[in-house]
């Protein structure tokens, strides 16, 4: 029987130095934010047989933004290499804690990539050529999964951090998308859902398992998803200062 795993970092008082791109600065509090945090760990321990929780890094203020650092496949696992300089070491602290059962991968300079601009759906790999993401990293990941039957496409992004912020998978063959935020041309799906157009930055939602994480404060385009996806509701409202959605605080994987 196959378990599913969900890694995740707590959130430290370093997070008010988190690095920023479109967002002004606004102060955390960071007590509310590890009550977000420990909703969506509740949210996870409800979907997933594991979850592991890794201790803040002092040194590392975006260090509870796991997914960026590695993603991974049933075959392997890449290590990224972080479009923010500060951010490089975080691929190092998380190494020992992810699946040993499968093959590791390295991205090297002049690769750039963070794992929020990577939206795999079925051997489809989306990578999002954002202001943290180039166009090496694309080649060198397409180097890489080749063998084990993947075809890597590029979307560019255009109004947001990530890929992961402008378009995700709700269930198969179903994705959430602000259409506004990248260029989706490339993008093929069954069924796309636009986000409502009131709620712009809803396009975030974690499908792991057979269910979806998704932020509270976008209840217009919830009731959009819920006919597809089995929905927990978690508060992001803090998190989403350091413009984090629900993608970025875990990385999963399933195994035998």
């Amino acid at each position: 029987m196959s378990k599913l795993t969900a890694l995740t970092r707590w959130v430290g008082p370093e997070l008010e130095g988190c690095e920023l791109t479109h967002l002004r600065r606004d102060p955390i509090n960071f007590e509310a934010a590890e009550r977000e945090h420990s909703a969506y760990l509740a949210a996870l321990g409800q979907i997933c047989d594991e979850v592991v929780e890794l201790p803040a890094i002092s040194e590392h203020p975006d260090g509870c933004f796991v997914e960026d650092a590695a993603l991974v496949f049933d075959e392997c696992v890449v290590l990224t290499r972080p479009g923010a300089d500060a951010r490089r070491g975080e691929v190092d602290h998380l190494l020992p804690h992810l699946p040993t059962d499968r093959e590791h991968l390295r991205l090297e300079d002049p690769c750039t990539l963070d794992g929020g601009d990577v939206l795999i759906v079925e051997d489809t790999v989306y990578v999002g050529l954002s202001t943290r993401t180039n166009h090496p990293a694309l080649k060198q990941l397409a180097h890489l999964l080749l063998p084990f039957g993947y075809r890597v496409k590029a979307v560019e992004v255009t109004g947001c951090l990530h890929l992961k912020s402008a378009i995700t998978q709700v269930a198969p063959g179903v994705l959430l998308a602000n259409p506004a935020w990248a260029k989706l041309e490339r993008v093929s799906a069954s069924t796309l859902i636009e986000v409502a157009p009131e709620e712009p930055a809803g396009a975030n939602a974690l499908l792991i398992g057979d269910a979806v994480i998704y932020p509270e404060e976008f209840p217009l385009t919830a009731q959009r998803i819920e006919a597809h996806a089995s929905l927990h509701l978690v508060p992001t409202r803090e998190l989403q200062k350091a413009e984090a959605g629900v993608t970025c605080r875990s990385v999963s994987w399933l195994s035998s």
